[in-house]
């Protein structure tokens, strides 16, 4: 195979200054700096404040300097840096670097075309938490995320629930990284930058924005058996303390792990889809005694449930308890009778979607992750051969440049500046008179995904002024919990085509689509893209100039054995680590709480894929086919542990049901409020404990008896007071919100505003919602450009709404609609009702 340079990503030429700290900062610029970028990493000068190997994977693709900003001739040399940067990026609390001498607000009015990226634990226009010690885990327990967190463990009583995986940096790494490509890409066209900040507590709440959304009189057959539950255990005063064993019988039979003959958990996503449910059915010899024995399929599951000639249909979630209990106990029976890698190679090659469980460890090692580049090895100069996670984003031309990165590596800042000064960027566009538009004003896209991660990727690109086509079938493959539910998140902004593409008519339509269109994205294995006939000579042929965004399950820069098998959030979740790490054993493996964890973030991925593609074609001209994948997401949600090398300590990090944190000075408390705080300290804070009324002495306490001693001391106040204390002695804490409690705080009726101006959270209700309900729902608020606009994207219309108009405007009149509507070549319904109930 041909090498390929790193001159020829997409980011070549773009000169990146990261004073980030921990992780967010600095994930961004190796994100960038994995593109082409070239980046140098400043350190104070008692080192990076986060010790962790992951700092390795971090500062890959860099140089990094130490400079002390409180002294005159550091802050020379800064700005000397600074001076020859494209992007500018930190992470700290707001105004703290302009207050060290490094004045964003400055630095662009000297040079409009300067971009620089702020990313503050809490917004800097939140007058509560602005000034906040914003650690990961303080994010995450103000913004919900231990509260409520998985259905499991609401019914087990274990609330709240730790977890070690940095969601906010994870989500707030994406967005900031998307964002600063987006106004770059926008730069080549106005010649402005712009500022941009990405609150972590606002991130975190974009990446759950399925758990937060509210549905008024939501309608009985979408509720889980689960869910119906813990709605009776709450009407009756019944506590919540389920077994893990109990739990396991209120599952999905096609939403659950099942135990295998080698003792390893393997976990079936097969629920929602036309075909899943029977494929994995009929592979398993089940399918024709189920039939026999009344198991229906439906012809048309999107009628109200009184029309169906049965109270369940094979392919809809959630299956009644009846027929759930009897097809689980014979699905664990037929598991039993091979290996969980016997049955992940038939489930992949049957095209439907299940994996075994494994640990991080073994992921880390895996034949498809290498295969791949999910996992490439760097040889770093203090930790030697590590395995580190691959790309996370690519273009298809360039990638293969992207797995040999330069290890980390230290120079003076004289060295530094001499090589930024070597690297040519590519020139701007003069200023123009108005910088304040969208940065995807007049760019069209057409959208074929499904689920979550590719529709959602769409609607993020839908607020910086992308005109949307959304394409589904003309009849649904999936039941309309998962389309027509998750679609009221991320159909908005979009207008809503179906169309059948097996028919001529229909295909035809579709090519005219594509045509008229600057980008296309489908989440799709390459095998599905092929037969589409959307692979690169089949895209040349119909729109040479459009780029082609392609994301799916388990795809890395190479082909593995099984970038092809089928996959969801759930499933990659399994075959990574996250699970177990959740459950904490084989025997317990558990889904990551909450809906779409990794998928929002592949779709912050491919959106960062489309901007990357649409700058290298402002300026090369070159037609780039951006891609990422689930698996190559997992990298960055599990970064604080994510690699492997000689000496590495034991895969120990926090997991399981009882885990409430990492040590004593660094976990969730019990109060006397009944409420639990959250507090994140270290040794080196100590000294401030001593001003806290309540912890003095905390110094003399033995690290071995500390946890009891906190335990106790906590249990005499409520969280607020403990809360204020210890913010006012800037130690990091918070109390542990509720996602319900955060929702109805800070919602407002829908103004057309994009909720930017309303502190690190923000709500919008719709009364008027297309649907029928009122719906409230999170803002598009988490990017805030100075010049750059963000719409106040429209609520999700119905499927179908635009067929007429769509068609339209390719060129259709109306009787050629009309006999593509009578052919079934298109159609302008699913269902009489939006939300079929």
């Amino acid at each position: 195979m041909t090498s390929i340079s790193r001159s020829a990503l997409p980011l070549s030429g773009i000169k990146i200054i990261d004073f980030g700290q921990y992780i967010a900062g600095p994930a961004v610029a190796m994100i960038l700096g994995d593109l082409g970028a070239s980046v140098v990493h400043v350190d104070p000068p008692s080192g990076p404040l986060w010790d962790n190997p992951a700092n390795a994977i971090l500062n890959r693709n860099k140089l990094s300097v130490t400079i002390d900003l409180k002294t005159a001739a550091g802050l020379n040399e800064a700005n000397a840096l600074v001076a020859e940067a494209d992007i500018v990026i930190e992470n700290f609390r707001p105004k703290v670097l302009a207050r060290l001498g490094i004045d964003f607000e400055a630095l662009r009015k000297a040079r409009p075309e300067l971009i620089t990226v702020s990313i503050p634990g809490f917004a800097s226009n939140d007058q509560l938490r602005s000034d906040w010690r914003a650690f990961e885990t303080v994010i995450a327990a103000s913004s919900g995320v231990f509260t409520d967190m998985g259905l499991n463990r609401v019914l087990m009583g274990i609330n709240p629930s730790f977890s070690p995986l940095p969601l906010a940096s994870a989500y707030g790494t994406m967005l900031a990284a998307s964002a600063t490509v987006l106004a770059l890409q926008s730069r080549q066209r106005t010649g402005h930058g712009d500022h941009i900040e990405v609150p972590l507590a606002s991130a975190v709440m974009e990446g759950l924005s399925y758990n937060s959304i509210r549905i008024e009189d939501y309608p009985l057959r979408y509720q889980t058996q689960r869910e119906r539950e813990i709605e009776r255990r709450r009407k009756e005063g019944l506590p919540m303390d389920m077994s893990y064993g109990d739990l396991q019988e209120f599952l999905d039979p096609f939403y659950r792990s099942y135990m295998c003959g080698d003792g390893r958990m393997f976990y079936v996503v097969c629920p929602s889809h036309k075909n899943h449910a029977k494929r994995c059915l009929q592979t398993l010899g089940l399918y024709d005694e189920l039939v026999s024995e009344g198991l229906h399929e439906e012809d048309d599951t999107y009628l109200p449930v009184s029309e169906w000639s049965s109270d369940a249909s094979l392919g809809v979630y959630p299956l009644p308890k009846f027929w759930a209990d009897k097809i689980a106990a014979r699905m664990k029976a037929v598991f039993l009778t091979r290996t969980a890698a016997q049955w992940e190679r038939i489930f992949g090659e049957g095209l439907f979607p299940g994996a075994p469980q494994r640990w991080l460890q073994e992921w880390i090692a895996d034949d498809h992750a290498r295969a791949a580049g999910l996992m490439i090895e760097v040889d770093d100069p203090i930790l030697g051969r590590m395995i580190q996670p691959g790309p996370m984003v690519w273009l298809q031309e360039s990638a293969q440049a992207m797995l040999n990165p330069v290890p980390r590596s230290w120079v003076t800042v004289a060295e530094a500046q001499a090589r930024l000064a070597e690297v040519k960027r590519p020139l701007p566009s003069a200023p123009t008179a108005n910088a304040s538009v969208g940065w995807l004003d007049g760019i069209k896209i057409l959208d074929l995904c499904n689920v979550i991660a590719g529709p959602h990727s769409v609607a993020y690109l839908a607020r910086f002024g992308a005109e949307v086509i959304k394409v589904d079938p003309a009849k649904p493959f999936y039941d309309c919990w998962n389309t027509v539910i998750f679609g009221m998140s991320h159909m908005r902004g979009k207008k809503s085509a179906l169309l059948d593409i097996a028919t001529v008519e229909g295909r035809e339509a579709f090519e005219r689509l594509v045509k008229s269109v600057d980008v296309v994205v489908w989440n799709a294995t390459d095998r599905q893209v092929d037969v589409m006939g959307l692979d690169l000579n089949g895209m040349r042929a119909l729109n040479p100039d459009a780029i082609f965004c392609q994301l799916d399950c388990f795809s890395g820069v190479r082909v593995g054995p099984r970038t092809n098998y089928l996959g969801y959030d759930d499933l990659v979740q399994a075959a990574t680590g996250i699970m177990l790490r959740f459950g904490g054993s084989m025997q317990t493996p558990e889904e990551h709480a909450h809906v779409g964890t990794i998928d929002v973030m592949c779709g912050f991925g491919a959106a960062l894929g489309v901007a990357a593609a649409l700058f290298q074609k402002s300026t090369t001209s070159v037609i780039g086919r951006p891609r990422t994948s689930l698996s190559a997401l997992t990298g960055l949600a599990q970064i604080p542990f994510c690699y492997d090398y000689e000496g590495r300590r034991p895969f120990d990090e926090p997991a399981g049901r009882e885990t409430k944190g990492f040590d004593a000075l660094s976990r969730l408390y019990e109060t006397a409020s009944g409420g639990s705080i959250l507090l994140c300290a270290s040794d080196a804070d100590l000294p401030r404990f001593e001003t806290v009324e309540g912890l003095t002495g905390l110094a003399s306490i033995p690290k071995p008896d500390r946890e009891t001693h906190l335990a106790k001391i906590f249990m005499t106040e409520p969280a607020e007071i403990w809360q204020q204390r210890l913010v006012d002695a800037d130690i990091g804490a918070s109390p542990c919100e509720n996602i319900e409690t955060i929702r109805s705080r800070n919602a407002r009726m829908a103004d057309g505003s994009p909720g930017t101006e309303y502190g690190s959270y923000s709500f919008s209700v719709f009364p008027g919602h297309p649907s029928g309900h009122t719906v409230t729902q999170l803002d598009p608020f988490a990017v805030r450009p100075s010049d750059g606009k963000v719409y106040a994207i429209a609520s999700a219309e119905k499927y179908c709404a635009s067929t007429r108009a769509v068609l339209a405007a390719v060129g259709y009149d109306d009787a050629e609609i009309d006999r593509m509507l009578k052919s079934g070549a298109a159609s302008v319904s699913w269902s009489s009702a939006y939300l079929p109930g």
